[in-house]
């Protein structure tokens, strides 16, 4: 029986997959989480039951799929992860692969693609959708990950004074980053730095 968590912060759609998986003789689905911090607070409670793969979205709110996965590779936990995002974007998968992700599928592939996927997975194997596989390493992303993080706190309208504060840094520090993610990506602004940065799917 493969022991299943469900991630994904749309209700209606955390509902309906979740309930479609579990209709499988192989497969519980033991948790939905609604997040990735309520995926993680989950599967690092050793009272829960364990996990052996979580499906989980990308964008999120309080963490997303990418970060759960580097979190749970981090942390050293055995739960394996497949990213189910509707974002075909060359810099998610290869920031998903870096996060130790094993398998990373299309929402509107076939449902039976995704219980294939969840079986190669738990086998020790990768899943990946053919079609993103080419162009995953035709760009690479130009940002370290402390311009991504100041890019992103920038995308949502924060100040350079609170995103110093949210990523404990000064000002100044913050700024540097912000003027070096533009010229990066030929931005005349953090806005646009950040427009373009996710487009590419490097936040």
């Amino acid at each position: 029986m493969i022991r299943l968590m469900v991630a994904e912060d749309q209700a209606m759609l955390l509902s309906t997959l979740a309930t479609l998986l579990d209709l499988e003789s192989n497969i519980e689905v033991v948790y939905r989480a609604a997040n990735g911090k309520d995926a993680l607070d989950y599967l690092t409670d050793p009272g829960n039951q364990p996990v052996d793969i979580v499906v989980t979205d990308i964008e999120m709110p309080k963490m997303t799929g990418i970060e759960l996965a580097q979190a749970i590779k981090e942390k050293g936990l055995a739960t394996k992860t497949i990213i189910l995002t509707t974002f075909s974007r060359a810099g998610y998968l290869r920031r998903a692969m870096d996060a130790g992700v094993k398998g990373y599928l299309l929402k509107d592939s076939p449902s039976d693609e995704l219980l294939v996927a969840i079986k190669k997975v738990e086998s020790g194997g990768r899943a990946i959708a053919p079609e993103l596989m080419q162009e995953a390493w035709v760009e690479m992303d130009p940002l370290t990950e402390k311009e991504r993080q100041a890019l992103r706190l920038a995308k949502e309208g924060d100040t350079t004074e609170q995103i110093a504060t949210q990523l404990h840094l000064s000002a100044g520090t913050v700024r540097n980053y912000l003027s070096s993610a533009a010229n990066k990506l030929g931005a005349k602004n953090r806005i646009e730095a950040a427009r373009i940065a996710h487009q590419n799917g490097w936040l």
